[in-house]
This record gives structure tokens, C-alpha cells and sequence, in this order.
């Protein structure tokens, strides 16, 4: 399999969203082999957007972004992995977009298990019920492949690390049609919630089971 270019990530974010549908997340694990998910869902991040790590980027005099904070790495080269940790536990592997010097990225929300699904399986074992619930949400993606850290780790190994080449790359697959492609807003967030900057493919069982914001807030409100 052979790693997508830089060129591929070096365009909009929201396009780089749309287009990682059907492409296939692989990684050459030293201890699991090689594991391969097809991508079923994505979020896009961009720099107008306040849900975004960098939409408050330090900068200095000269206009440049000061290499204060993790924001700043959403500024780095396109391709490269932006990889945090949320609710002290769960990893998040997003991968940087947009020219260098603009800020974006697009995070890897769902797949669907390809090669490797045993390895997977023996990385998320007290986890999981249901063959969908493998990989169907950003935070277990990542267990199952193997590309998390420990719970009192508090950087990754793999952020700022370059996704266009082995280990961790993402490679061609299927083209999803437009038809089987669905926009929605984004899940967990607070602020954006309006911007449909969610992609799915519609009939996969493996989209992960978080409400959209939009609708999240939409019910609350109505009980209200």
C-alpha cells in the first residue's frame, strides 16, 4: 500500500474531510503486524472555526505563529499527525491540512476494520460487544490499533510525527459517491455547532453513536 502525498492534505480541510471517506488508515505496528481500517467518518477543523485547538494561536510582531501550546502545530507541515489526549484517556488522531502557515486539520472519528482485525480486537478486549464497536468512535480507533499511551501519558509518540510515510500512513481505497455521504455537525463540542463540517458514510454500521451537537442542543432546547 502506498501512503497518500503531502498533496493530498495540502488543499481546504473540509475537502481533505470529504475525500479521507473510503481511504484506508494503516499501520505497520512492530508488535501487531500490519492493521488496515477503511475510514468511515471524519471531522474537519479549520482556522475560522472557535471549536479549533489553534483558533486562538499566539502570534508575534511579524505575524508569525510562536511555538506556544500544541496550537501551533496545527500550522506545521500537511500531513503531519496532531495527536491529544481528551478525558484524560482517550488518544485522537487528527492529521494537519491546508498549506503550511495555515491552520487545519481533519480527525479520524470511525473505520472500519480491513487487516488486522484479531489485533485489534486483543488491543480492546474488556471493550467491546459488538464487532462495530471495534473502532466506531476516535478514542477506540486508536486503542485498537495500537496507537495510544498510557493513561498517565500526556504526550504522543506520534504527534508531529509525518503520516505520508510508514508506520502510520493513510493509503487509497474506495471512492465513496456523493450519494452515500452524509453532513452533519460535529460531535462534543460547544462552540461551532452550527457548521456541518461532519462527514459520514451513511449505511456503515461502524459511524460512531454520538449525537451531532446541532441536534443535541436543538432537544435540549426543546424541553426546555
Amino acid at each position: 500500500m502506498s501512503p497518500l502525498p503531502l498533496s493530498f492534505f495540502a488543499r481546504p480541510t473540509l475537502q481533505v474531510a470529504r475525500d479521507l471517506l473510503g481511504a484506508l488508515l494503516v499501520y505497520e505496528s512492530p508488535d501487531d503486524g500490519r492493521l488496515v481500517g477503511r475510514i468511515v467518518e471524519t471531522e474537519g477543523y479549520r482556522a475560522d472555526d472557535p471549536a479549533m485547538h489553534g483558533w486562538k494561536a499566539t502570534f508575534g510582531d511579524d505575524g508569525r505563529v510562536q511555538p506556544v501550546g500544541r496550537a501551533a502545530d496545527l500550522f506545521a507541515a500537511p500531513g503531519t499527525a496532531y495527536v491529544y489526549k481528551i478525558y484524560y484517556t482517550h488518544w485522537l488522531l487528527n492529521v494537519v491540512t491546508e498549506p503550511e502557515g495555515e491552520a487545519g486539520a481533519v480527525l479520524i472519528r470511525a473505520v472500519e476494520p480491513v487487516e488486522g482485525e484479531a489485533a485489534m480486537t486483543a488491543n480492546r478486549p474488556a471493550s467491546v460487544r459488538r464487532r462495530r464497536d471495534l473502532t466506531n468512535g476516535p478514542g477506540k480507533l486508536t486503542q485498537a490499533f495500537g496507537i495510544n499511551e498510557p493513561p498517565e501519558a500526556t504526550e504522543s509518540r506520534l504527534h508531529g510525527t509525518d503520516l505520508t510515510s510508514p508506520p502510520l500512513f493513510f493509503a487509497e481505497g474506495e471512492a465513496v459517491p456523493d450519494a452515500r455521504v452524509e453532513t452533519t455537525s460535529r460531535i462534543g463540542i460547544s462552540r461551532g455547532i452550527d457548521l456541518d463540517y461532519r462527514f459520514v458514510v451513511i449505511d456503515s454500521p461502524f459511524v460512531s453513536p454520538g449525537e451531532p451537537s446541532a441536534l443535541r442542543r436543538a432537544r435540549k432546547t426543546h424541553r426546555r
